[in-house]
């Protein structure tokens, strides 16, 4: 398919199977979306590697001595799969296959890889083995590095490292002293059995290839609202469009008679139109002039009416002008004026024609010729001192002006004249005469003007320095036609075209280009010969004139083109010349200008004009050559990829006339031609849909749906159409149908909603089913017949299927189309079922976790209501009463509030079983009505800003027709007896919240509901208006029910044990937290809704509009971040270096760690509030604290000073759970979980002004209520971009990051909540979870849910298990932490614990943490003491956070500790302390460490010394 290569940017494909560059493909960033950007990850996974092993990369003497390494420039590719929304990263084929140097499995000193820049390590066997044993085990790892990187490079001998190269090593001792050794650092490997993951090609190809950024798709930055469009639409089709219709050509020669003004040469120029007057017969000339001069004028324009008038009379020149008017009526006129045989026109604005006896020059004034021509028109003056007519036309135009306004101002019913617009183009200036030299034409100007190519070729010859036997007349002569652009004199006046447009192109004004060279084609045609005459006529000292004027271009650099183009034609003239005459063998050799033109074209597009949007001087030469079938194809794609550069580019190729070219080759069937012309139109409408009408004109939307054929193929080329070509077509044939009923009607009259429903299933390729759900969504809008025939076709049920797509942009369109059927007018029982049964379908999206699902789901729900509001205005209705029902006869904590289903009934209305009773029934009950609408009242509490606005609207419109309702008076009571109970219950205000002065908040969130969602771990949403007499226009949005699905399974028990909970749980001994002290983010662009108004239905889409967008974004180039030398891709690599750089700063400090004391303090931030979660960024100095509320604190560690502060937005009641960061090699973001089972995901969380909620939902969907409970815990895994979430619900969720949706639920298979959770962040597939009863289980993802569970450890004691945790290098150490204290190291493979410790004598454990990398554990205990241990269970330090003077006792106990990931940094602080403080690892030598420290050094020496001996 080289044939129709755009050789798009190796990167560009996303979705769908990666592309060969020699499809032409738009491909997609993001199904509308444009993803994140990352730099190369061979070279970051190659760097990772070098970090862990400095010493195998060093420079080296002899065969070891180079290195590979990976180029910092390598452009990564974007991912070939929709399941993950992240940019994946891909080194070359060939390097692909070739393990790292230093990658695990090759000896060179203890192996790593690394996961997410987290360093995951285990060491080799025994480095102290016989030499026998190491030169074998080098042996064989050289040949296994040879024959996994045959492919690149030849094998070379291992690098060896130096025992000594950086001191003491615990490992390299062996022999009888080893029970001296700890055992963490003894030689076992990797536990749980991963030692084979470093051993795993796949693994390590993967780890170095695929990788993905979360959170940073389009659809997180502007969550499907459209940009501002940073263009204005241009009215590129001149709608005033005006044609010359009507000619009159006045020639005044007088042939024999000379003028007495003018003095004539002897011998002077005397050629009229080509034609020599001398020549008998002599009478004839003036005809034969005037009949040449019309013919060179209808090459110009045929269709025009042409008049001759020869030495016209005062009494024609009047006649013929007002005729000229009258035939013309609006449209423009041209008045050709030869005044060679009369006097020069006057100073005083007078040009001359003759008496009827042609004895007397009569003067005509320019104010008389006005009065008879009007406007519009264009005049043509050749005769000397030309530029009198200019300097006179102008103010005679005034002064007609001015009288006609003035006769209008005394009679009301006159018509005025018009007498502009007008165009001039004059031979020479006011005092210029014509040139007289023999050897030009006497009507030079004429003849520039009607006869270009051959003027040219004439001028040509007569300044060509190089004396050749060529004469003026045989270059005039060069053979061929000007309409056949194949011979000679058609290339060059088809070459001469392509000049003289693009030199207007690039010094004419764009509105006067468009007027002057693209509106009528008469003038056109004139303009650009006037161009030559500007060149041609000042070198025999005239200077043409026009008006409006046009700048001087005879210097431009195109002229010097259009010169070579003459000479190589005229080089072959003689040859041509010979094969006409002798009839030769010869083939004429066509100019090679616009091949170097497409050439020049293509550089602009391929250096940084194009990025810089100047504007191509090459555009109009593109135009031209698209009438050529040889260059055609070529000149497509450099337009489409000009095209490509984004809606700036659209405009200018549809300004200077690309349009008509493009519509007429709909009607080609070149096979070739299809890829690039479907991008083409794609590019068109995506900036411009007025192009609608134009497609049905000659059936052009038949072009596409062809191409939509499932099966459609390229006979020619013998490829299939692309999945990206059909996406494309869709979504051309979207946009002929939107707001434009001709459009729909006539493609529901063909098969393309059938090729939708059919591309809906494509598994590969998400772009193509997002635009197939929205070309149907634009087949029925607003269309009775179309939404029928989807009933046919069954689309709404295939629709349904998309439910559970992958792909949230997909789910969003699936979601529009199905909002679009609704509304069939005539609301049948049929129409009805069908309508509710898509509601019912729709509910699943309610927890759906991308916020543009939610929003669109909003949108399909305000449709709904609207079409059923009396039945939303029963469930509403009914919703308040059983809300009082609640607050009469609140829920006995009996644990079987799980059969209640949908609706609340006090005990005596339930059966034993908790089932409510059928008597207890309302009209509403089990409807979808009732539950479409408590979801609504779901969504109304919903974290995300805009989703939460958008269903509170949906609410307030819904109780806003209530009380206007027949029955408004009783809900009216039943609203005022809500308020009043609720307010007796709570004991407190349930108005909205204020927020404390000078801060924001993104939206008024809820105090905690003592109705119906205290029951539900749920929170209210709007403000009950703060009256108990609230108005019957108030706004009102009531407590809701989140517990609507029927998951039964997760419900059949009564809440978690609380047995074994402990008190701290509740722990009160500081101030209640404050709340919404700080500014809460929120998403970019997002606007508060008038409260002031009046709420109306429906909801505003937005959607169709934003995915429209992505075809209006570059998709062929290399993005900022990824183009080499951008600020971005400089950035990117400058923290790449600085990641390297604290890995190895980090990595040697494995020994140093555990053998000396950690009670080194560099720091103290004092946080202004209770520290209770902290996490640390891995390379940069940021710590992330949260309080006890919902204020988050950024700070950098190493300055002590805060970055940023924001409130997390989770309500009164709640807390932080859990905060970590993610993406954290690039730019990173803060994802936080609160008790109330939401997540949030923040960029620029550093910065004050900048900070966004990338996202938000509701991971938990079902929390079981429990008076002490764990809230939510979490755990990220940045390999695959998945969150664990758990906490006090019957199962374990996996929320994909990629999907935003829930792909794995897990049966907990306890009864006890959550309390810890972690996983293997290689490969995740294995995580483990505590459990408040003290048990651990393991669970291995790739397990059929039901049997998830691999391993369970019980604890006799029942104790609540306070952390869990498994590094991430190291040895991978799996390591419990109990709230009595005990420390377990686990293996997963067995059934009893490693090792167990004790760590806090007869306290409570408080809190535990262990460091990633570094064989240590911190643990906080209840009498403030962090105590940090090696995993052996020796204590290394114990020390007490820093108190102030009036805060806190000496026994409070530790709030919180944490690591940093890769350096020696702890972090702690205490309860009722705001202060953090920050221990290091000092130099302070453990004693024991001591003792052990005199005898490895001497063995170790001796051993050394051994093999130095042995090796010569």
């Amino acid at each position: 398919m080289s044939a129709v290569s755009l050789q798009p940017h190796p990167n560009s494909a996303q979705f769908g199977s990666r592309q060969s560059a020699l499809h032409f493909v738009a491909p997609p960033v993001s199904a509308a979306s444009s993803l994140s950007r990352v730099p190369s990850l061979q070279a970051r996974v190659m760097s990772q590697f070098r970090a862990q092993h400095p010493e195998a990369f060093a420079p080296q003497d002899g065969q070891n001595g180079s290195t590979r390494s990976s180029s910092p420039a390598q452009t990564p590719s974007r991912p070939g799969s929709p399941i993950l929304t992240g940019r994946r990263h891909s080194q070359s084929p060939a390097s692909a296959f070739r393990r790292p140097s230093s990658a695990p499995g090759n000896k060179q000193g203890s192996r790593a890889a690394y996961v997410n820049g987290r360093r995951a390590d285990y060491d080799d066997a025994d480095d102290d083995d016989d030499d026998d044993e190491d030169d074998e085990d080098n042996s064989r790892n050289g040949s296994h590095n040879h024959a996994s990187s045959s492919l690149t490079r030849p094998s070379k001998p291992p690098l060896l490292r130096s025992k000594t190269e950086d001191g003491l090593r615990h490992d390299q001792v062996d022999g009888p002293d080893d029970d001296l050794l700890p055992r963490a650092v003894a030689k076992q490997g990797a536990k749980h059995g991963f030692e084979g993951h470093y051993q795993s090609e796949d693994i390590i190809f993967q780890l170095a290839n695929n990788w993905y950024m979360y959170f940073t798709d389009k659809r997180h930055e502007t969550t499907g609202k459209p940009k501002v469009p940073g263009f204005v639409l241009q009215d590129w089709r001149m709608r005033d469009r005006l044609k010359t219709v009507s000619a009159a050509i006045a020639v005044c020669l007088n042939i024999g008679v000379e003028p007495p003004d003018q003095l004539r040469t002897t011998p002077g120029a005397k050629l009229e139109a080509w034609q020599d007057p001398t020549v008998p017969p002599v009478s004839k000339a003036l005809e034969n002039i005037g009949k040449t001069l019309q013919a060179q004028y209808e090459t110009l324009a045929i269709r025009a009416r042409y008049k001759q008038y020869l030495d016209p009379s005062i009494e024609e020149t009047k006649k013929f002008s007002i005729s000229l008017r009258r035939n013309a009526k609006d449209e423009r006129v041209l008045f050709h004026y030869n005044g060679h045989g009369v006097p020069k026109p006057t100073a005083s604005g007078e040009i001359w024609v003759f008496n009827k006896t042609y004895t007397q020059y009569i003067p005509v004034s320019l104010y008389d010729l006005q009065q008879w021509l009007q406007a519009p028109t264009i005049f043509v003056w050749d005769c000397s001192e030309a530029g009198n007519i200019l300097n006179n036309y102008h103010r005679f135009v005034e002064k007609h002006e001015q009288e006609e306004d003035d006769t209008a101002a005394k009679d009301a019913t006159y018509e005025k004249m018009t007498f502009r617009p007008y165009i001039h183009l004059a031979s020479c200036g006011a005092k210029e005469n014509l040139p007289t030299n023999p050897l030009l034409p006497a009507d030079l100007f004429t003849c520039c003007l009607t006869t270009p190519i051959e003027m040219a070729l004439w001028f040509f010859v007569l300044q060509n320095p190089l004396k050749t036997k060529l004469t003026p007349e045989r270059a005039r002569g060069l053979g061929g036609r000007l309409q056949e652009r194949r011979t000679p004199l058609g290339e060059l006046n088809w070459i001469f075209t392509a000049i003289t447009d693009t030199i207007a192109w690039t010094t004419l004004p764009r509105h006067l280009f468009r007027k002057f060279f693209r509106q009528d084609l008469m003038v056109a045609a004139l303009f650009r010969n006037f161009l030559l005459a500007q060149r041609i006529m000042p070198v025999y000292n005239c200077h043409p004139q026009s008006y409006p004027e046009l700048p001087n271009t005879r210097q431009h650099p195109l002229w010097d083109s259009w010169d070579h183009a003459v000479d190589m034609a005229l080089a072959q003239l003689p040859m041509l010349e010979r094969k006409e005459k002798e009839g030769i063998e010869y083939e004429y050799v066509n100019s090679s200008f616009f091949t170097e033109q497409l050439t020049a074209f293509e550089v602009y597009l391929d250096r940084g004009d194009a990025l810089a949007q100047k504007p191509p001087d090459q555009l109009p030469v593109v135009l031209q050559v698209l009438l050529s079938q040889q260059h055609r194809l070529r000149a497509l794609i450099l337009l489409g990829r000009f095209l490509d550069l984004g809606p700036w580019a659209v405009q200018l190729a549809l300004s200077i006339g690309i349009f008509p070219y493009v519509l007429k080759l709909l009607q080609s069937a070149a096979q070739e031609l299809k890829p690039v012309m479907v991008f083409i139109w794609t590019r068109v409408l995506a900036v411009d849909i007025s192009c609608q009408g134009d497609l049905i004109k000659d059936s052009g939307y038949n072009y596409f749906a062809a191409i939509m054929k499932p099966q459609e193929t390229f006979p020619v080329v013998g490829v299939a159409v692309l999945d990206e070509h059909k996406a494309m077509c869709a979504f051309i044939l979207a946009m002929l149908c939107k707001n434009y009923r001709p459009g729909q009607i006539v493609c529901n009259s063909t098969e393309i909603m059938t090729y939708c429903l059919q591309h809906i299933n494509h598994p590969e390729n998400p772009l193509l089913r997002q635009w197939s759900c929205l070309c149907i969504s634009q087949l029925w809008q607003d269309l009775p017949e179309g939404k029928w025939r989807g009933i046919r076709e069954n689309a709404h049920l295939k629709l349904a299927f998309l439910i559970k797509d992958q792909c949230p942009e997909v789910r969003a369109a699936m979601v529009h189309a199905m909002t679009t059927f609704l509304g069939i007018p005539d609301l049948t029982d049929e129409v009805a079922r069908i309508e509710e049964g898509i509601a019912w379908t729709m509910l699943d999206l309610a927890t759906d976790g991308s916020p543009i699902v939610r929003k669109e789901l909003l949108v399909f729900f305000s449709h709904f209501v609207l079409r059923y509001e009396n039945k939303f205005l029963v469930a509403a209705h009914e919703q308040l009463l059983e809300e009082k029902e609640y607050l009469l006869f609140p829920l006995p904590d009996d644990g079987q509030d799980h059969r209640m289903g949908l609706h609340y009934a006090r005990a005596a209305h339930r059966d034993r079983d908790g089932t409510i009773q059928p008597s207890a029934f309302g009209v509403a009950h089990d409807s979808v009505f009732a539950a479409c609408w408590k979801h609504i009242n779901i969504l109304s509490v919903d974290p995300h800003p805009e989703v939460q606005r958008d269903a509170t609207a949906i609410v307030d419109f819904v109780h806003h027709e209530l009380l206007h309702s027949p029955v408004g008076e009783q809900a009216q009571k039943l609203i005022d007896e809500i308020l009043k109970r609720a307010r007796k219950v709570s004991r407190g205000d349930m108005s909205q919240r204020t927020s404390v002065v000078g801060t924001h908040t993104a939206v008024a969130q809820p105090m905690p509901s003592p109705g119906l969602l205290k029951r539900t771990a749920s929170y209210l949403f709007g403000p009950l208006i703060g009256t108990m007499e609230i108005p019957a226009s108030a706004v009102f949005s009531p407590p809701t029910s989140p517990r609507l699905q029927r998951t039964l399974s997760q419900r059949s028990r009564k809440g978690p044990s609380l047995d074994a909970a402990p008190p701290e749980q509740n722990d009160q001994t500081t101030s209640p937290a404050n709340y919404h002290v700080a500014n809460e983010p929120t998403c970019a662009g997002y606007k508060e809704r008038s409260l002031t108004e009046a709420p109306t239905l429906p909801v505003t889409s937005t959607f169709l509009d934003w995915s429209i967008e992505y075809f209006r974004e570059p998709q062929m180039k290399a993005p900022e971040p990824e183009e080499p030398g951008s600020n971005e891709y400089n950035k990117r690599l400058w923290r790449r270096s600085r990641n390297e750089a604290v890995l190895m700063e980090t990595q040697p400090q494995k020994t140093h760690a555990r053998t000396h004391k950690w009670n080194s303090q560099i720091g103290v931030i004092n946080n202004g509030t209770q520290p209770a979660k902290m996490t640390f960024h891995q390379f940069e100095n940021h710590v992330a604290v949260a309080d006890d509320g919902n204020t988050i604190n950024i700070w950098d560690w190493k300055t002590n000073a805060r970055k940023s502060r924001f409130s997390n937005g989770n309500p009164e009641g709640s807390k932080i759970s859990e905060v970590k960061f993610i993406n954290e090699d690039d730019q990173a973001l803060l994802m936080t979980g609160s008790s109330d089972g939401v997540l949030r995901v923040y960029r620029n969380y550093d910065s004050d002004e900048n900070v966004e909620l990338a996202s938000a939902w509701r991971a938990l969907t079902h929390m079981v209520p429990s008076n002490v409970n764990s809230g939510m815990v979490f755990d990220w895994q940045q390999v695959n971009g998945q969150v664990l979430v758990a906490g006090d619900e019957r199962v374990i969720r996996i929320w994909n990051a990629g999907h935003e949706m829930c792909s794995h639920e897990i049966p907990a298979r306890s009864g006890s909540c959550v309390t810890a959770l972690t996983s293997d962040q290689m490969t995740g597939n294995i995580f483990v979870a505590g459990f408040g009863d003290g048990a651990i289980r393991v669970f291995d993802t790739r397990n059929r849910p039901q049997e998830s569970m691999v391993r369970k450890w019980k604890d006799d004691n029942r104790q609540w298990v306070r952390t869990v945790h498994m590094q991430r290098g190291g040895q991978r150490e799996l390591v419990s932490a109990s709230r009595n204290g005990m420390v377990r190291l686990w293996d997963i493979r067995k059934d009893k614990p490693l090792a167990t410790f004790g760590t806090t004598a007869h306290h409570v454990l408080r809190t535990a943490s262990v460091h990633e990398h570094l064989p240590v554990l911190a643990v906080g205990t209840s009498v403030h003491t962090v105590r940090v241990f090696d995993l052996d269970g020796r204590i290394i330090s114990s020390m007490e956070p820093y108190s102030g003077f009036l805060q806190g006792h000496k026994d409070t106990p530790i709030a919180v500790t944490a690591f940093h990931p890769h350096r020696m940094l702890l972090g702690c602080a205490a309860r009722g302390d705001h202060r953090l403080n920050l221990f290091a690892c000092g130099n302070e030598r453990v004693e024991r460490f001591d003792r052990l420290s005199e005898r490895l050094t001497d063995r170790l020496s001796d051993r050394l010394s051994e093999r130095i001996s042995e090796r010569g």
